[in-house]
């Protein structure tokens, strides 16, 4: 698993803007998912949810600041080593680091503390900090590799590989610096949104592009531009070093698939790849996550098991972050406890659409941020329609007091208008979606056991 990987920054998906050869060779040898969400897009609460199958008010990781309990005993690796399985995590943890947090259910452990950082990291091996010299996604996979060497080989694995890239600040690995050529890269259609017909909360963000830090942008923009040039500019750089960033995880693909190859593993191991959630790749002129808008919320999803998984299939109905513990379990053969609000989306991967499958999904952004000015939003999304609700000072523990603004709606249609740029609510044409869509908002609320706000 990457860290803000899009799903549009994979040329197996389509990407204008790099190639990702070992990440297709795994679409091509397995299964490509085109509609997995996240249920919260930030990086903290959609590790807790795919390591729990629970809603970030259920396991009680909703922002960046709360950390996992790890106590807990209804985790996907805990429920898989109680089972028999040799459970490891390498890299990116994310969800706390204190005797209360860290993680549990792993035979081994070997983390970042927090973001880590991309040259010489410190790390932290089942308890123990070490400081390494390398780049960092080489390390993770090294580490992983060694992992595997030393298990016992007659049993079964589980073993989550957690990259820190391509989360900012995107530096690359020295190999990549020069790859591409900056200021070639196409431009989003929504690049130079205006937000005409948005809320009042989207038009009041901070992740435009033009407004990263120099820390990310790493150079000053020439004196003398527009603010339109400026973010053409900002783009320019932003993306030369993302998709840099990223070719060091998939070079890591391409080394864990051929390590299952060697040893002999490749037939009988499942592979996934996906990332903690979407990212905003210059889409409505912003960078970051967190809105719900497609390419925020749409993650990728890559599996492969031979002879189960057909090579070459693409499946479109939906999977949810939710959803990936349960997968897990149904997999190794564990039965998958009812306290887990996520479903197995195995037969999906397989190539058969399970019963009742969901075709509607609840996402909830918790994070009231000074630093990115994103309102809290819930909302819900089925297969032609999106409905959100920004619900603004209702939110009692807000943390930025000079955020005032009402409570307020978007709805939009996919079909029409896949690039959300025209909110309909509250047009009459589309009175009886909206009734709809709010029935169906108030329908997986409750299922989820979240309260209304709205």
């Amino acid at each position: 698993m990457s860290d803000d990987h899009a799903a549009h920054a994979i040329s197996a998906y389509g990407s204008q803007i790099n190639h990702t050869p070992n990440i297709d060779r795994l679409a091509i040898e397995g299964v490509r998912l085109t509609n997995t969400f996240c249920t919260n897009a930030l990086c903290t609460p959609s590790r807790a949810t795919i390591l729990t199958g629970q809603y970030s008010h259920v396991n009680e990781v909703k922002t960046l600041d709360d950390e996992i309990d790890s106590s807990r005993p209804i985790q996907s690796q805990k429920l898989l080593k109680q089972a028999g399985y040799d459970t490891a995590i390498v890299g990116k943890w994310h969800l706390g680091n204190n005797e209360e947090s860290n993680p549990q259910g792993f035979d081994y452990w070997n983390i970042l503390p927090g973001q880590g950082d991309y040259y010489d990291p410190l790390m932290i091996e089942n308890g123990v900090e070490k400081q390494l010299e390398g780049y960092v996604t080489d390390l993770i996979t090294d580490i992983a590799v060694d992992w595997l060497d030393s298990r016992n080989s007659e049993r079964p694995f589980f073993l989550m590989v957690h990259h820190k890239a391509p989360h900012s600040s995107w530096i690359p690995a020295k190999r990549h610096e020069n790859l591409g050529v900056e200021g070639e890269f196409p431009e989003p259609e929504t690049l130079m949104d205006d937000y005409e017909t948005r809320s009042e909360a989207v038009k009041i963000t901070s992740i435009r592009v033009e407004d990263m830090r120099k820390a990310n942008l790493k150079f000053d923009p020439p004196p003398g531009i527009s603010q339109a040039e400026k973010r053409k500019w900002a783009y320019q750089r932003y993306i030369t070093d993302y998709t840099r960033t990223v070719q060091a995880v998939d070079d890591s693909v391409g080394t864990l698939l051929d390590y299952l190859d060697l040893r002999g593993l490749t037939e009988n191991t499942l592979v996934v790849y996906t990332s903690d959630q979407g990212m905003f790749l210059g889409d409505h002129g912003w960078h970051d996550k967190r809105y719900m808008y497609e390419e925020s919320l749409r993650m990728p999803f890559i599996a492969r098991l031979p002879g189960k998984i057909e090579a070459g299939s693409v499946a479109s109905d939906m999977l949810l972050n939710v959803d990936f513990a349960p997968t897990f379990m149904d997999y190794a053969g564990v039965e998958v406890p009812d306290e887990v609000q996520g479903s197995s989306g195995r037969k999906l991967l397989e190539g058969t659409t399970p019963a009742s499958w969901q075709n509607s999904l609840y996402y909830r952004y918790w994070m009231h941020t000074i630093g990115h000015r994103i309102i809290p939003n819930y909302g819900v999304r089925n297969e032609r329609y999106k409905l959100i609700f920004y619900y603004g000072v209702r939110l009692e523990d807000t943390r930025d007091p000079d955020i005032n603004i009402d409570a307020e709606w978007e709805l939009y249609d996919l079909d029409a208008d896949p690039r959300e740029s025209n909110n309909v609510y509250g047009q009459p044409e589309f009175a009886e979606v909206q009734a709809e869509m709010l029935a169906e908002l108030d329908r997986l609320q409750a299922k989820a056991g979240d309260a209304p706000r709205h």
